[in-house]
């Protein structure tokens, strides 16, 4: 029996597992994972209605062979009582952008299909509660250390350890930043705040508007101040119409300058034709491993450097209701967002929190103090600054490597991992997001569904 080991029960562990399940084929999967439960990871365990996927149900299918399972799943779930809030958002069930917690009850019931199909082969899943500290490799397997001691082995293991948000990821050279901050998804803690403070925002992405959401929920009232530094936020997600897919057309076009120069090009055209210019940028999407993958090392330096936060603000878009809620605040003047870099934490005697910031273009450094500060700058991708256990371990037994600009781990494309040598594993495999090096996008839903279907057959068919 083949026994592979999944490190990880949120999206991309539980995805993974129900891929495996419905191999033909008899398998025992283990699934490490501390949560109570699987398939929510930290993405979908928010409980808060406001806290919404930031893509409607057409584009979040679990199923990279249905792109409306999730319209189909969400359609019979409302049609049996289930989130009378839909209503709210007026529009079709695929435009839908449902709550993250119920995206999780989704994943769980996604698994729970998946398993009973895979009883038929003789294949189990066991979920236990525990964190991974350590893993080591040998010719008969993987063996992994548990956090009370105990030890597990198999013939595989996968690194689906999901996204490390910087919020809630201890870092090894720490500025003191989270111990000083406020969770973005916290909501009861924000209602602890004086309610007409001012609350300082380190990060003006995805996590912002979440942390905007949580201070509204909490019925906060005072200004909220933004540092970024660019000054940018994250545009709304419309819905606009098919465009051609102009990069299928044109296979020359390959490196980020070019790219961008044609995406531009495309998106005036899309504009004059009274066309929203977000219909030719979401034709990109499918190339962007493809891309990512086959450029050198300086054109993705020059695309992080230069074109990432145009990517991040343009690409990963707003759910509606939460853009509108932070556009709202930004006309009443509540909201105000600075291009400016944070320094370090500042003294203060008042009970207040201290920032040093530096403003984009400026030399001299200011003081701004708030009721409270949240640290809403992301993900952490690279491995060597996440203060866990097992990424330590990892590293320091040269079980791994960085990736490509320090994003996530490097791999083979396949998700064989590479030790620090660079020699792929064959027991020792990774996906979704400590991919971020290889593929860029690895995050998103239908990034993680379609790796998780390319890994399980992976798994199933190079067996030691």
């Amino acid at each position: 029996m083949q026994d592979i080991l999944i490190i990880g029960g949120g999206l991309s562990g539980t995805l993974l597992a129900a891929q495996l399940l419905r191999q033909p084929g008899q398998r025992r999967l283990r699934v490490f994972e501390p949560r109570p439960e699987l398939g929510r990871g930290e993405a979908y365990s928010a409980t808060e209605l406001g806290h919404t996927l930031n893509g409607n149900a057409a584009r979040m299918s679990v199923d990279p062979d249905n792109a409306e399972d999730l319209t189909q799943w969400l359609a019979a779930h409302i049609a049996a009582g289930g989130w009378p809030e839909a209503d709210r958002q007026h529009v079709p069930v695929a435009e839908l952008f449902p709550p993250r917690g119920l995206f999780g009850v989704y994943a769980q019931q996604h698994l729970a299909a998946a398993r009973a199909a895979g009883a038929t082969w003789g294949s189990t899943l066991e979920h236990v509660r525990s964190e991974i500290v350590d893993l080591q490799v040998d010719a008969d397997g993987v063996r992994l250390t548990l956090a009370d001691g105990s030890q597990v082995h198999g013939s595989q293991a996968v690194l689906a350890t999901g996204m490390f948000p910087a919020a809630r990821t201890r870092q090894r050279q720490s500025s003191g930043l989270n111990a000083a901050a406020v969770d973005p998804w916290d909501v009861q803690a924000m209602a602890g705040l004086d309610p007409d403070g001012r609350v300082l925002i380190i990060g003006s992405g995805l996590t912002m508007v979440d942390a905007v959401v949580s201070l509204e929920q909490a019925g906060h009232r005072g200004p909220i101040q933004i540092y970024s530094r660019h000054g940018l936020l994250p545009q709304v997600r419309r819905q606009p119409p098919a465009w051609p897919d102009f990069l299928a057309a044109d296979p020359t076009l390959r490196t980020p300058l070019q790219v961008w120069r044609a995406l531009r090009r495309q998106c005036r055209e899309a504009q004059a034709a009274g066309i929203d210019w977000q219909a030719p940028l979401d034709t990109v999407r499918a190339h962007i491993g493809r891309l990512w993958s086959g450029a050198s090392d300086w054109h993705k330096r020059q695309f992080v450097r230069h074109a990432r936060p145009w990517w991040e603000s343009h690409h990963h878009r707003s759910p509606p209701p939460s853009d509108a809620l932070l556009q709202r605040l930004l006309e009443e003047g509540r909201v105000r967002i600075d291009a400016a870099q944070l320094l370090g934490l500042a003294p203060t005697e008042d009970g207040q929190v201290g920032i040093r910031v530096r403003d984009r273009g400026q030399a001299a450094e200011r003081i701004d103090t708030g009721v409270a500060l949240i640290n809403s700058t992301g993900i952490e991708y690279d491995w060597r600054r996440v203060d866990r256990p097992l990424p330590r371990q990892l590293l320091a037994r040269g079980l791994i490597r960085p990736g490509p600009l320090a994003l996530g781990i490097a791999a083979q494309a396949n998700g064989a991992v590479h030790d620090a040598a660079g020699q792929a594993s064959p027991r020792l495999f990774a996906m979704g997001p400590p991919l971020r090096g290889l593929w860029w996008e690895s995050t998103a839903v239908t990034d993680v569904a379609l790796q998780a279907k390319a890994l399980a057959n992976t798994l199933v068919t190079q067996s030691p």
